[in-house]
């Protein structure tokens, strides 16, 4: 019998609609047989008076029993799906400098050969999204990761009856300016979709 394989899902979330996502990625990897399923989040760098101030407050005690990553343990990991908000169409501040940290991990090739995902969310529905998970990328790939998307047999992404996320490199939400949107089920299942899909990718690559 085959071995486990050891799903990490690694976000930020400011308001909470990335944790959302975060936990869809999370139950679709746990469909897979013989995925664990580790949820974390990367450090904070504001602090509680910043973020009261942006009323992010309540958003972060909602993921206070998330347990903080820390760069050593994604060596364990058989695949990573990363999580983060679009920040001017790029990756926010907070996960740039978790990944900054990683240097060691890319010395030491330690990241080579595992498989690599993105998903994430913006406030407009052209905000970034996939300019964002593109650039994401970059830094995967110099890890020499394996890449892997959101397939077109996703059929969610098609949609043209509603506004929603969602593009072949990525699950992503639209938050809305105020952050007044939650993730709609069709981003949802996308989450769901891509984290089967990454689980299933990364158990065929153990064998």
């Amino acid at each position: 019998m085959s071995e486990n394989v050891t799903i990490y899902i690694v976000f930020y979330s400011t308001y909470g609609h990335i944790y959302k996502m975060a936990q869809s990625v999370a139950e679709g990897a746990k469909e897979v047989d013989g995925a664990d399923v580790v949820l974390r989040r990367v450090p904070e760098t504001l602090s509680d008076d910043i973020l009261g101030k942006m009323g992010a407050l309540d958003a972060q005690k909602m993921m206070k029993d998330v347990p903080i990553c820390t760069v050593e343990e994604l060596k364990g990991a058989d695949a990573i799906i990363f999580g983060t908000p679009t920040r001017f169409g790029n990756m926010c501040g907070q996960m740039r400098q978790f990944l900054d940290a990683t240097g060691g991990l890319w010395a030491g090739g330690a990241l080579i050969g595992k498989v690599g995902s993105v998903f994430a969310g913006s406030a407009t529905q052209h905000g970034g999204q996939e300019s964002t998970i593109l650039s994401f990328h970059t830094t995967l790939l110099h890890h020499g990761m394996v890449i892997v998307g959101l397939p077109y047999s996703f059929q969610g992404q098609m949609r043209i009856d509603e506004i929603s996320g969602g593009s072949p490199y990525g699950a992503s939400t639209i938050a809305g300016g105020k952050g007044e949107r939650m993730p709609s089920e069709n981003e949802l299942a996308a989450a769901r979709f891509q984290g089967k899909h990454v689980a299933s990718i990364a158990r065929k690559l153990k064998g």
